[in-house]
């Protein structure tokens, strides 16, 4: 998962590059502080080098929305457009489960999710991160119906395609009653909502792992790229999370690990990012941060992955 903000309170000031970033024919990012403002998420992102990112819009684990300033956001556009870092991708509040059985917490679940996505707007983000949610209460096919009914109703009346905003439902690791797992159910989801509101997937190398999914082996991976073409559609997936595993495949278990040290290896992520059905996506990590630079190491290790 994502670092919270408040782990991330010691990269508040980052030093200048010593070089530019080494450019690659990728787009590589890694999930960024937006403390003292989101502008200066950008700003870190660069410094990182990084050519895209992604951030929370608020506290992650809070309900009460983060307040955007007009010349937050404004400010953040001109860094983006003169660092190149795009795309921008928001990944929604953790406390949001639009596939809820219980009532009221479905309503606050549908009203958080609309301010993160017109934050996402305000911001000028191009993609809006979701987790499908938990079935508790519920079956799994009843869940599945939740969430796609809880979109629509959050994004009843906005504009999503005109600014170029597309929702991403993200496959997960399996746990117990949580919807997507499979590629099948992010695809379910995907295409209840197709002519609704823009929206895709987002991959997380990690979750498919503990999933059960082989991406290991160079026979597993592309069986799996297969299968995930057959069913979400490899055009369709926009943006990879880039995380290594610290848990065994099949283990369900959501531990996420500095790239080429965990359980997947860098093989996995040299063939990912070489692979041309995936150039037209960004590859965005979201590595713990064990010790200071480990985020500007994640991030060289994709770049130096991908072929000259």
């Amino acid at each position: 998962m994502p670092r919270s903000i408040a782990q991330e309170q010691d990269i508040l000031h980052l030093p200048p590059p010593k070089r530019p970033p080494r450019c690659t024919s990728r787009r590589i990012g890694i999930h960024t502080s937006i403390a003292g403002g989101v502008q200066n998420a950008a700003e870190r992102a660069y410094r990182l080098g990084c050519n895209a990112f992604q951030i929370f819009s608020s506290s992650p684990r809070q309900w009460a929305p983060y307040e955007l300033s007009r010349p937050q956001c404004e400010e953040l556009r001109r860094l983006r457009d003169q660092c190149d870092l795009k795309p921008l991708a928001i990944h929604t509040n953790y406390l949001v489960n639009l596939a809820a059985s219980n009532e009221l917490f479905l309503k606050k679940s549908v009203e958080a999710f609309r301010g993160e996505v017109e934050r996402a707007l305000a911001i000028g983000a191009e993609y809006l991160v979701l987790h499908p949610g938990s079935f508790r209460g519920t079956s799994r096919e009843e869940g599945l119906l939740r969430i796609s009914v809880a979109i629509a109703a959050a994004t009843t009346q906005l504009d999503l395609a005109r600014v170029g905003l597309t929702i991403l439902i993200e496959n997960t690791a399996g746990a117990e009653y949580s919807l997507g797992a499979s590629f099948d159910q992010v695809a379910e989801v995907i295409e209840r909502l197709r002519d609704i509101v823009p929206i895709a997937a987002c991959i997380d190398t990690c979750h498919t792992h503990v999933a059960g999914y082989d991406i290991v082996s160079e026979e597993g991976l592309a069986q799996t790229l297969q299968l995930l073409d057959q069913t979400i559609g490899l055009k369709n997936v926009p943006v990879w999370h880039c995380n290594d595993a610290k848990a065994e495949r099949g283990s369900k278990l959501d531990r996420h690990e500095h790239v080429g040290k965990g359980r997947i290896g860098k093989d996995t992520f040299r063939r990912l990012l070489n692979d041309p059905r995936t150039a037209h996506a960004a590859f965005i990590a979201e590595t713990p941060i064990d010790k200071p630079g480990d985020d500007r190491r994640n991030v060289e290790v994709l770049k130096r992955l991908v072929r000259r």
